[in-house]
């Protein structure tokens, strides 16, 4: 029972994570204006993400385009595009591989060795993913927070950290507990089998001697 509702609260962290991962690949609030000293124009919002940057008027309109060219980008952006689509696809292959390998599932000549090592790739595909989804994420916060606090940058082209940026830690928070979870869980069924195995033996050695013990006294009784 706990092993279930173990295996049930990994495979739900990690589709949060998951939904949570596509979110911010796709999202272009990682890098938002920043309204400081001279840039007090409050109506209107400018946005920058992986694939577009948006402008936001008054809470009225919105206005996306997408990048003309990649090269368009800085540094930490492009890197971060590979980098998100690579946590995407682990965490989406973590996922399966996690549904394929619950408890629950009956698979065709399958065995509980064979389902434990299922779980196990999973959970470190999850931790995998989690750790992939972080660079991007703490690189672009980093660059906005050196450029917000470095004197040489203009006012006008300061960001500050957008939503993304915070969905994406709770995200790779979700994978790598998720992670986790199915680890520990391969861990207690490793301990759990290695007793089942160990106890079994044990039982029949004293039994062999007891049985030993049995015939010897019934042949002293048989004699005498």
């Amino acid at each position: 029972m706990v092993g279930g509702a173990l295996q049930i609260a990994g495979l739900l962290l990690g589709g949060i994570g998951m939904i949570g991962t596509f979110a911010v690949t796709g999202m272009p609030q990682w890098r938002v204006s920043a309204f400081i000293e001279n840039n007090i124009i409050v109506f209107e919002t400018i946005w920058e993400g992986l694939w577009m940057h948006c402008i936001r008027q008054a809470n009225i309109r919105m206005q996306c385009k997408v990048y003309d060219s990649v090269l368009a980008l800085s540094p930490d952006l492009q890197a971060s595009r590979g980098l998100m689509c690579a946590g995407s696809v682990l965490s989406f292959l973590a996922f399966v591989v996690a549904i394929i390998g619950m408890k629950c599932t009956r698979c065709v000549r399958s065995t509980w060795q064979a389902k434990g090592y299922i779980i196990l790739t999973a959970g470190l595909l999850f931790i995998l993913s989690g750790a992939v989804e972080l660079i991007p994420v703490c690189w672009v916060a980093n660059t906005i927070i050196s450029d917000f606090y470095n004197p040489a940058v203009n006012v006008a082209q300061k960001r500050e950290l957008g939503e993304a940026l915070y969905l994406g830690w709770a995200a790779a928070f979700c994978l790598i507990a998720a992670g986790a979870i199915f680890c520990c869980f391969y861990r207690c069924c490793e301990k759990t089998r290695s007793y089942g195995y160990s106890a079994p033996t044990h039982y029949s050695t004293d039994s062999q001697h007891l049985h030993r013990k049995t015939e010897s006294s019934y042949s002293k009784s048989q004699y005498v």
